[in-house]
């Protein structure tokens, strides 16, 4: 099957499976020839910050001079994203070519594989083939019955901020949700750790870290530098290091040193990594939606800030930043806490214009209108698609802000760079 037939296969495939577990997901790998048996990896678990602490790893990985597979999700832009060797996406002809050994294989057992599965071994199968030196592999929800969780040789273990999310999956509380995070713990493996988890989260990874017979290390805040400018760049001390973050917030710098801390974990398992590395990684990095500047006169910053930490941090870089009174564009999936991300906001946004994303999920732009009022934002707009309320948006005189999720974010990515005074 070639490139289009290969998605279309791929995405035609149930997202959910009926019933939680790893078992579909070991009888797939195994008709594979198990493929991650000949890998190592770092697995990265959490609520938020997932995607940027592996991009941000496998670019200091590939500064050392190894071969490094990245495996992230959501995709934003490109479906082949989620599959990239040395900072590069696979081709179209490669990645057919995968999907079809991996179809093969779904087609030859005798229960079905949902969409998530499917994907991971493709990563997986092809990682293996390159012969990467070391896989950044970002699970998906959770983390115990993560179909990522297949994988047995983690040499470090991350977890980024935990917070309330995905709750009718993982448990209404932060205890339940970081112990399924902590599932991707193996025995004696290292385990690295975001700085400032809640309490109640810390003494859970602690406690899964000592019964695995795991080193834990948390890390430290970095200490911002007194020449740290406005929008770019963050500047930041940790420990010996000088680091500066393309991907900008506060909260960056925090996975910056989760980053840090990884790489210098990797060099107690025998990688050459050196502290310039690191640097070059961290400055380097760059991840679409993930508060994206478009523009800075008036300000176009697209994010998929769709849960509560990830609107905080947000928020914490509008408010830095003295951006206020703002044309915000926002769409939010219905079993996200809607109201806190518009109560997060409400700050910074002048007016509102509700769009509904492109997922079966999404509110309706009118109900989330309404939502937006009983909150009490005063101007308030619904629009039947995205391409309407961003050309009303842009063509303001304020500021625009995008933000609700990555479906909405990557649509508007691809709207806006039709504008002329946003190319380049």
């Amino acid at each position: 099957m070639d490139y289009e037939q290969a998605l279309a296969w791929v995405h035609g495939l149930k997202r959910f499976a009926p019933a939680p577990g790893l078992e579909r997901m070991r009888k797939l790998m195994a008709a594979l020839g198990n493929p991650q048996g000949r890998l190592r990896f770092v697995h990265v678990a959490g609520t938020n910050g997932k995607g940027s602490v592996v991009t941000m790893l496998a670019n200091i990985v590939k500064a050392a001079g190894y071969t490094v597979g990245a495996n992230v999700s959501p995709y934003v832009v490109d479906f082949r994203e989620r599959f990239q060797v040395g900072g590069e996406m696979i081709s179209e002809t490669r990645l057919a070519e995968i999907l079809g050994k991996v179809r093969r294989a779904v087609e030859a057992l005798a229960e079905p594989v949902i969409e998530f599965e499917a994907v991971t071994a493709a990563a997986l199968l092809w990682f293996a083939e390159e012969g990467c030196d070391l896989v950044c592999l970002e699970a998906g929800i959770g983390g115990r019955l993560d179909s990522t969780n297949v994988v047995e040789n983690t040499l470090v273990a991350c977890l980024t901020r935990i917070g309330l999310d995905h709750t009718a999956i993982l448990g209404e509380s932060i205890e339940a949700i970081t112990a399924e995070k902590c599932g991707i713990f193996k025995p004696g493996c290292r385990v690295v750790c975001y700085p400032q988890q809640p309490g109640a989260a810390l003494s859970v990874i602690q406690k899964h870290a000592a019964e695995k017979q795991c080193t834990l290390t948390v890390a430290e805040m970095p200490e911002p530098l007194p020449d740290a400018g406005t929008m770019h760049p963050y500047l930041y001390k940790y420990k010996r290091l000088r680091l500066e973050p393309a991907l900008v917030g506060a909260h960056q710098a925090l996975n910056a040193a989760v980053v840090a801390e990884t790489a210098w974990a990797l060099r107690r398992h025998g990688y050459s990594i050196a502290d310039a590395d690191i640097e070059q990684g961290v400055r380097e990095t760059r991840l679409p939606a993930r508060i994206e500047l478009l523009r800075r006169q008036p300000s176009v910053i697209v994010d998929g800030a769709h849960n509560v930490d990830s609107a905080s941090a947000l928020a914490a870089f509008l408010e830095r930043e003295h951006l206020s009174n703002l044309t915000a564009v926002a769409g939010i999936l219905d079993d996200k806490d809607a109201g806190q991300v518009l109560e997060l906001m409400a700050p910074y946004v002048g007016s509102l214009c509700t769009v509904r994303p492109d997922s079966p999920r999404a509110l309706d732009a009118v109900a989330l209108a309404a939502r937006a009022v009983a909150l009490g934002y005063t101007r308030v707009t619904p629009y039947e698609s995205i391409e309407a309320a961003l050309n009303a948006a842009v063509k303001g005189e304020r500021g625009v802000l995008v933000f609700g999720s990555f479906y909405l974010a990557a649509r508007a990515r691809q709207i806006l760079s039709e504008y002329s005074d946003l190319k380049g």
